[in-house]
């Protein structure tokens, strides 16, 4: 298990995806600033000693906001290979709890704020953990996390895969998110092929055209109708980085973001 640690003040146990989809369950307590998370539906907000777990297999886009020009988290990752020994080594004992929220609400206990602090001694420069430790300190949580939410085994031991779902409802609720093709389609139930064969008949498109254009319409919505900014959107649509989106813009359109958002100040200063 890799150990990384965010470019703001925070401390991982995991590795850090830079998808926007949450492949591990994932606890996040919020030491200063505020998180807030999107996953399509709704929007989260965590400040400093809050605390939750992400559940796996969900779209999530995050926001940092420093406060008194601070911000520091710490993430811990479960994979499903070290939930299955933790399974095996404590006996459990598989249960039904699947709550409807991406991320599920942690009851509040002091064993919390306890354990965080004492993650501190462990970090070496740069926020890194030794590998031998942060197995040790996953443990720790997970078990203070079960004796507080017992029901938590329903999310933590369910190996399931999504379900097959309503292909045409799930990409017009989540075509923002910046994930693969493939990851659609494993969200919707489907294999990659079995995606592409079924989005084509809804759609009447490849999926990476349909996404870009779509994309790009609700771009060229916000801005001409919302006065918003190219930089205040392009990553909540979905696309890396400005330039990219510019040109993918004006290829559409016949202009950049920039160029239509002058010309529409222009016609409301008549």
């Amino acid at each position: 298990m890799n150990t990384t640690v965010t470019k703001s003040p925070g401390y991982v146990i995991g590795e850090i995806s830079p998808e926007q989809f949450i492949a591990d369950h994932s606890f996040m307590y919020v030491i200063k600033g505020v998180m807030r998370c999107y996953d399509g539906n709704k929007t989260y907000t965590f400040k400093s000693g809050n605390y939750g777990l992400a559940r796996k297999n969900r779209l999530g886009r995050y926001k940092k906001e420093k406060v008194d020009g601070e911000l520091e988290k710490v993430f811990i990752f479960f994979d499903e290979g070290f939930l299955r020994m933790f399974q095996e080594k404590h006996k459990i004992k598989p249960t039904v709890y699947n709550p409807a929220d991406t991320l599920v609400k942690i009851n509040t206990t002091e064993l919390i704020p306890n354990f965080i602090r004492s993650l501190m001694p462990y970090y070496r420069g740069g926020g890194k953990i030794d590998i031998e430790f942060a197995d040790i300190k996953r443990e720790e949580l997970l078990v203070i996390l079960l004796k507080n939410q017992p029901e938590l085994a329903g999310i933590f031991f369910n190996y399931g895969i999504p379900e097959k779902i309503n292909l045409e409802e799930f990409m017009n609720c989540n075509y923002t998110f910046n994930v693969s093709i493939g990851r659609f389609a494993y969200l919707t139930g489907r294999s990659l092929s079995a995606f592409k064969r079924d989005f084509k008949t809804i759609f009447n498109e490849t999926p990476n055209r349909w996404l870009v254009q779509k994309r790009l319409q609700e771009a060229h919505f916000l801005l001409d109708k919302k006065n918003k900014k190219p930089s205040e959107i392009y990553l909540d649509l979905g696309f890396e980085d400005l330039s990219h989106f510019s040109f993918a813009f004006k290829k559409l359109f016949g202009m950049t973001p920039t160029e239509l958002t002058e010309q529409r100040n222009k016609q409301r200063a008549y």
